[in-house]
């Protein structure tokens, strides 16, 4: 990593191509000027579509990049039914539609969480209710709208499910139940404790972990680490306490059924009830984020390695920057990791959008606000999702022009990351992501000691989420290329 903090400009040095003749070889190294953390004056924030009720209302969940482009959610409330949506939204919401409408029963109601895409291409999901005795459901829905239940739960097996599926290797999802299980939850209404579920395209429905409040209660979503092992939180449970359920955990669960807490938190420097699920980091540790405790009493992140390994990552130091985050952080294209809080920002405490560098540099970049009857939207529960133009895209469960939640996007200058290099001839082809509207400039050198950089070509504005520049020149026999973002 190269890094001139004395930059007069900001400069995302991307990357560096060395073309060597008589064997032609490429190396990528990875570098990044930077200036001082700040939030960037091209950030623009797009509300796209407000809920009414009749297409949805109040979205808690993120949203999922479809193979067409288009985005897809869920809906936990209205519809025609008012039990709940699955709707699509374009990239610049010019495109909206209900393809699914929950009509309660055992049909399902209230798709609290998200939906996640297949290897198949078909969406798979929860409802949080509906089903057999109102315990919920699991279900499939092609990109057409042709929906398939696939299991109901059955209360001792785990009940009210929340969160978004992941996939496993064999083809089977797994999930999380909020509550439910076999065992007696008098402090939450008697429900028990919830369960980790797996579920087959046929089903075929087992639960290999049912939590008792000792081993953590109410659990996340869970994330498939590189080890083949999955990982997740419990929003309670664990350590013993002054609060009868604990403090939350972080736990492993292995394909065989082998489950592990890695860590207990205590609900003082370390945090306390981690609502949110994990993030796998591209450096192989865990990223994730608590509701409470920390320094300020509003939160905090944490970073874990896979041997469970914590650290207290930091506080949020104020309510300005956000507190009591409720969603799982995104580790973007930039190597930097986005969230969001439920609450926190300007006066009217209606959540905030941040960034937090690898290096733990935390900056506000949205603060959601009261004014104009939340137009913009108010109170994200929801994780953001990176689309293939660069552009990040959430849910807030309130605001919006009728109050009843958004859909929004939030584009800002990433570093561009090169996805493709060619050599013909003399002739490079170069492509890197690129953000919607966003202006770039490519430059070349021959030699890295002179420091000396020139402009390959004019600057470029992205269109979409690639960029595609052709150097007609390339005879040296060393030669270098980087990114600017202007």
């Amino acid at each position: 990593m190269m890094s001139q903090p004395k930059e007069v400009r900001q400069k995302h040095l991307i990357c560096l191509m060395r073309c060597l003749q008589r064997p032609f070889l490429l190396t990528l190294v990875s570098g990044l000027y930077l200036a001082a953390p700040r939030i960037y004056a091209s950030t623009t924030f797009t509300t796209l579509i407000s809920f009414n009720g009749t297409n949805g209302a109040g979205p808690v969940a993120g949203l999922v990049q479809g193979a067409d482009g288009n985005f897809y959610g869920t809906a936990p409330n209205g519809g025609p039914n008012s039990n709940g949506t699955v709707f699509a939204i374009s990239p610049d919401g010019t495109f909206f539609t209900n393809f699914y409408n929950f009509a309660g029963g055992t049909n399902g109601a209230a798709p609290v969480g998200g939906l996640m895409v297949g290897a198949d291409g078909n969406f798979y999901g929860t409802t949080f209710s509906g089903g057999t005795s109102n315990w919920g459901t699991i279900f499939q829905i092609t990109p057409h709208g042709a929906f398939n239940q696939l299991a109901r739960l059955s209360g001792t097996n785990g009940a009210n499910p929340d969160v978004t599926l992941v996939q496993a290797p064999d083809g089977s999802f797994y999930g999380g139940t909020k509550f439910g299980g076999p065992y007696p939850n008098t402090t939450q209404g008697g429900t028990g404790y919830g369960s980790i579920f797996q579920v087959t395209t046929n089903g075929l429905l087992t639960t290999p972990v049912l939590f008792d409040s000792t081993n953590g209660a109410n659990p996340a979503a869970l994330v498939l680490g590189n080890d083949g092992n999955f990982y997740g939180t419990t929003e309670w449970g664990g350590s013993i306490s002054s609060l009868k359920l604990g403090f939350g955990t972080i736990f492993r669960l292995s394909p065989d059924g082998t489950f592990t807490n890695l860590y207990l938190f205590s609900g003082g420097s370390d945090g306390g009830f981690p609502v949110a699920g994990l993030v796998q980091g591209k450096n192989g540790n865990f990223y994730g984020t608590t509701q409470s405790g920390g320094s300020n009493s509003i939160g905090t992140i944490f970073q874990m390695t896979s041997g469970g390994q914590f650290q207290s990552w930091l506080s949020f130091p104020a309510s300005s920057v956000g507190g009591y985050p409720s969603a799982a952080m995104v580790q973007g294209s930039d190597g930097n990791f986005y969230g969001t809080t439920y609450i926190g920002g300007d006066a009217s405490q209606h959540g905030t959008i941040f960034k937090i560098t690898p290096a733990g540099g935390l900056t506000p970049l949205i603060q959601f606000s009261g004014t104009n009857g939340f137009t913009p939207g108010a109170n994200p529960l929801s994780s953001l999702v990176q689309g293939t133009d660069g552009n990040f895209y959430g849910t807030t469960v309130n605001g919006g022009a009728y109050n009843k939640g958004t859909v929004f996007r939030l584009s800002l200058p990433l570093t561009p990351i090169i996805r493709s290099i060619a050599k013909a001839g003399s002739m490079v082809t170069l492509v890197w992501n690129s953000a919607a509207s966003q202006t770039y400039q490519l430059e070349f050198t021959t030699n890295l000691a002179l420091g000396t950089w020139n402009n390959l070509g004019g600057t470029v504005i992205a269109n979409d989420g690639t960029i595609t520049s052709i150097d007609l020149s390339a005879t040296d026999p060393n030669r270098f290329y980087r990114v600017l973002v202007q």
